[in-house]
């Protein structure tokens, strides 16, 4: 699906990154997640470019940016940000990260700390060891023979097939937004640079027992640091528990949960997602009450919902 969006380029390392960059105001930096790219924040985009400068790249190995072989570590694309943001002359701004995304942004943050203002982890990896089987499976011998078939017009169709079928029998099967946003990505690794670079970044952080890379040991680093986390109650990709494990650690973050939301609250709730998103980047609402959105209704009613209070 083409982008909406003119995308800008910048070369670093002979390499071509390709970016969103609309608006005006404070800037904003949005990182998607395992093959995303810049369209997994839409319609966020939109809607935040009329208050701040978004700045959204596709990383490389995703979306239009080139795929190179060599290093798909957190590190590695950390270091991609900074380099980003010094070619765009920001010196700091919040940061806002998607799965593998907030891995991202949280070794930057560990790496770069003073690059980093505020920090926004989305269904974030990096914070427990669980994670779907597909992805455990992606790391396993053989898989890059595998995931062509997996991301075939002809799995797909039958695929959702089968999911209507299900519907049709009354169990509880409802494709929404984050399930159409994983087709739309998953089917990016028909191509050959895109597997092999999603192969490299999944190897990266998980194994065949879950999540292989954890940000608890650099909590602390983040204390300072105002965090907001968001998850979807129904996120089947990386369960919405982990969220707890910086809740506890860093008793100042701010955890929210949809819960009637999957793997990509930003598109499941998109309205509420920005309100809540839009009052964290806000430097002047410190203090001010936090809603929570409880169903799919209009209302909204006030409670922060953290899974599993202590």
């Amino acid at each position: 699906m083409s982008s909406p969006y003119e995308l800008k380029s910048v070369e670093l390392h002979k390499d071509v990154l390709r970016y969103v960059d609309i608006g005006d105001g404070p800037p904003v930096i949005l990182v998607h997640g395992l093959l995303g790219s810049h369209q997994s924040w839409t319609p966020q985009l939109e809607r935040l470019s009329h208050k701040y400068r978004v700045i959204a790249p596709d990383l490389f190995g995703h979306g239009e940016s080139d795929k190179p072989s060599g290093d798909y570590s957190l590190s590695s694309h950390s270091a991609t940000i900074r380099d980003l943001m010094d070619h765009l002359k920001i010196d700091s701004a919040p940061l806002v990260g998607h799965s593998l995304g907030g891995g991202i942004i949280m070794q930057l943050t560990y790496l770069f700390p003073e690059r980093v203002d505020r920090l926004a982890l989305v269904s974030s990896g990096g914070l427990g060891p669980e994670v779907s089987l597909l992805l455990k499976a992606a790391t396993l011998p053989g898989s890059e023979l595998v995931l062509p078939l997996l991301a075939s017009d002809w799995f797909r169709k039958n695929a959702e097939g089968a999911l209507a079928q299900l519907g049709k029998w009354g169990l509880p099967v409802k494709p929404g937004p984050s399930m159409a946003e994983t087709w739309r990505s998953f089917r990016s690794v028909a191509d050959r640079s895109t597997r092999e670079a999603f192969l490299a970044s999944t190897r990266a952080v998980v194994g065949p027992r879950g999540q292989t890379v954890s940000a608890k040991q650099h909590f602390e680093k983040f204390e300072s640091i105002p965090s907001l986390l968001v998850w979807g109650g129904k996120d089947r990709m990386i369960p919405a528990k982990h969220a707890d494990n910086i809740r506890r650690e860093v008793p100042n973050s701010r955890v929210e949960i949809f819960p009637d939301a999957g793997h990509f609250p930003q598109l499941d709730e998109p309205d509420f997602f920005f309100r809540l998103l839009d009052e964290f980047l806000d430097s002047n609402s410190q203090g001010k009450g936090v809603t929570a959105r409880t169903d799919t209704s209009e209302e909204i009613t006030p409670a922060v919902m953290p899974l599993h209070r202590p």
